[in-house]
């Protein structure tokens, strides 16, 4: 059996975005992709993380990784390279485990959105060309460097171009299409043979072959703006990437119905009490118009609620919405509503925010959490708003769902 080893560097000294691989993306760590597309890889035979985080490794055990042993601190400095941090894992596993793996695959956590199938893809290319050092994930250049330059004599002195091309005199000035196709290697995946690493000193050696990747799928986050981006990208697109979470659904085709709980959706999940023992609540107006928008389109929108105070019924009478409150079995009652209205569960939404909410999830087309939504929510959500609940979570939901009639 050909042993296999995917390891995930994650240092725990990210500048551009502090505690970055643990830092929560669309409701998974962000180390979690990463995570999930070696366990989820059919020829890959263990998946380790390395990192000199106690946390990072804590996390990274919680979804399924292993971290047989903490990276000493002088090889997770800014600047180390990945070839000390793979020698290191490769001799620490050998020294102390007697473990020897025929080939190492790279999943670097700032490439969460891996196409579907790419690790073992290139690990394939590995098994089927013995010839072959590497492979590395490589997508159309977005930038040519046929048109680059450079300044060598600084701003006021003649530019030099960067690439020549044979047969073609002034390749600045060349049609794009004339010039030879250029590629980019991604950070989606990196396989290389165990040798090349360990005799070689190198994270390629000299026979590398690519991987084409979908140039969709191109992420690597390095600030904030990155972050928001892409996070964008896994709420919004209908990609095929591999997910932390078994199945990730998508919007219905069709939306018949909007289920929604009250408290930490409709409300900030706050309550101001005063002496008499009255209760108040925050919500948002908007909320209330993306509703009543929503409605006009003909989707019904009914909300469901654990809570037994008054502010429930005032609220959605408000709204003009049926409500249904007091209640401590929402599978039950939202399965009862479904069939009374004679809806389709496929098409079907749910809004939730707690943990009680979790078994309304799975009998509906589509599970939504609010972006502040309990971590074990926003785990098993299928979309995760970027609003928080009673801050106009409802409205983007509602502008959502009206932008794909």
């Amino acid at each position: 059996m050909t042993e296999i080893l995917a390891i995930i560097p994650a240092r725990g000294g990210s500048k551009g975005i502090p505690r970055k691989n643990i830092r929560n993306f669309a409701g998974y760590p962000l180390i979690a992709y990463s995570i999930a597309a070696g366990l989820k890889s059919e020829l890959v035979t263990r998946v380790i993380v390395s990192t000199d985080d106690d946390e990072i490794a804590e996390v990274s055990r919680e979804f399924g990784a292993e971290t047989p042993y903490i990276r000493p601190s002088v090889f997770a400095e800014d600047n180390t390279t990945d070839l000390p941090v793979f020698e290191h894992a490769l001799k620490w596993l050998a020294e102390n485990e007697n473990y020897h793996p025929d080939m190492v695959v790279q999943l670097r956590p700032t490439s969460p959105i891996r196409p579907v199938g790419c690790v073992d893809d290139a690990i394939r290319i590995l098994l089927d060309n013995p010839e072959v050092d590497s492979v590395r994930g490589v997508v159309p250049a977005g930038q040519n460097p046929h048109k680059m330059w450079r300044l060598p004599d600084g701003e006021n002195a003649a530019m030099q171009n960067l690439l020549d091309v044979d047969g073609i005199a002034e390749p600045f000035n060349a049609p794009r299409q004339s010039l030879p196709p250029i590629y980019w290697q991604t950070g989606h995946i990196d396989a290389i043979r165990s040798r090349v690493i360990v005799a070689q000193k190198s994270m390629t050696g000299k026979n590398i072959f690519p991987l084409m990747i979908d140039p969709d799928y191109t992420v690597d986050i390095d600030n904030l703006s990155d972050w928001a981006r892409y996070e964008w990208l896994v709420k919004f697109s209908d990609l095929d990437f591999v997910s932390p979470r078994d199945a990730r659904r998508f919007m219905p085709d069709t939306v018949s119905a909007l289920f929604l709980d009250f408290d930490g959706v409709l409300t900030d999940n706050r309550v101001w009490t005063d002496e008499a023992g009255k209760e108040t609540v925050v919500a948002s107006r908007g909320d209330g118009f993306g509703i009543a928008m929503l409605k006009k389109a003909g989707i019904e929108v009914i909300v469901i609620s654990k809570e037994r105070n008054p502010v429930v019924a005032a609220r959605c009478k408000k709204m003009n919405v049926p409500y249904v409150q007091s209640v401590d079995d929402k599978e039950g009652i939202l399965k009862r509503e479904q069939t009374k209205r004679k809806l389709d569960p496929l098409e079907t939404i749910f809004v939730g925010n707690d943990l009680n909410d979790l078994p309304a999830f799975p009998l509906v087309g589509w599970g939504v959490a609010v972006s502040d939504a309990m971590p074990e929510v926003l785990a098993q959500a299928d979309f995760v708003l970027s609003k928080k609940g009673g801050h106009g979570a409802v409205r983007e939901l509602c502008d959502l769902i009206l932008s794909r009639i």
